[in-house]
């Protein structure tokens, strides 16, 4: 169920974003929110890179309550940034919701 939930939340729930939030341009606003994942690369300086018991929370440098700081500040700007900053924000409380059901 964890599983489950996690790629959802990742991959189904911000196409969900983009056709509230972005009705004009939904494809590429699913596009940006999708490529936000690409957050996850600090997990390639983990060692193991994977592991299914750890919380990425404040454990990956991209991760950090500092790293989160600036992801609301893009929230300020206007597209894409805006956009951008949603992903990232979305994409921690995703990983947030995976350490709660640790």
């Amino acid at each position: 169920m964890q599983s489950l939930t996690h790629y959802f939340l990742h991959f189904g729930f911000p196409l969900v974003i983009a056709l509230v939030f972005f009705k004009k341009d939904w494809k590429k606003s699913y596009l940006i929110l999708l490529a936000t994942m690409l957050v996850d690369l600090d997990h390639l300086f983990a060692n193991p890179i994977f592991d299914p018991g750890r919380c990425s929370i404040n454990f990956h440098f991209l991760h950090t309550y500092y790293a989160m700081g600036f992801y609301v500040l893009l929230l300020f700007f206007k597209k894409p940034f805006r956009i951008i900053g949603i992903g990232l924000l979305f994409h921690m409380l995703t990983d947030y919701i995976d350490c709660l059901m640790m």
